[in-house]
């Protein structure tokens, strides 16, 4: 009998459809719904959080959450899983960071850097006038941005605290503790 290799894959929902705390964090339940309905593994989840639009004024608060997933799948087939959910929930791609009824990405994967250091490095230090109109073609991995946003680290570190970022180095909690704690404070259990 073989092991079956179970890949960590971090997660981070938000939903800001409706401007209802209640509806989005409806919205939000859905999607776990059918992320544990599409894979072989476990799921734990955060608790939900109203965060402000980001970038600023693009639309209003969400509920974010972070899950911990524990699955076979590879980072592929797990984005592949998260952009079907997204798309059967009907979100539609029209905007950058415009609103949205579902947004699932996929933070990272255990220790995994793809494609590779130097491509996720240049991700990670794009301007945001940058960041706000580029998108990658393909998966970045961590998510080059993960470090920077309270709105991710925050429900992560309730679900993944002592994970390590492979480029950094920095857990989740010495990221959240290098963030302005004037963003943290924005940032409130649901």
């Amino acid at each position: 009998m073989h092991s079956v290799h179970r890949n960590m894959h971090l997660l981070a929902l938000g939903s800001n459809a409706t401007g209802e705390s209640s509806s989005n964090a409806g919205l939000l339940a859905q999607a776990y719904d059918a992320i544990k309905a599409g894979l072989s593994g476990t799921l734990r989840s955060s608790r939900l959080f109203s965060t402000p639009a980001f970038p600023k004024g693009s639309g209003p608060d969400f509920v974010n959450a972070c899950a911990v997933v524990e699955s076979d799948l590879s980072p592929e087939a797990m984005l592949a899983l998260c952009h079907r959910i997204e798309a059967e929930m009907g979100r539609v791609r029209t905007r950058r960071w415009g609103q949205r009824v579902i947004d699932i990405d996929l933070l990272a994967v255990g220790d995994q850097i793809l494609p590779d250091r130097a491509t996720v490095t240049h991700w990670m230090e794009l301007p945001l006038e940058d960041q706000m109109r580029l998108a990658p073609e393909h998966l970045l991995l961590p998510h080059p941005r993960l470090h920077q946003r309270g709105f991710v680290l925050v429900p992560l570190a309730d679900v993944a605290p002592d994970w390590v970022h492979p480029l950094t180095g920095q857990s989740v909690r010495a990221m959240l503790e290098a963030l302005d704690p004037a963003e943290i404070a924005e940032i409130r259990p649901i």
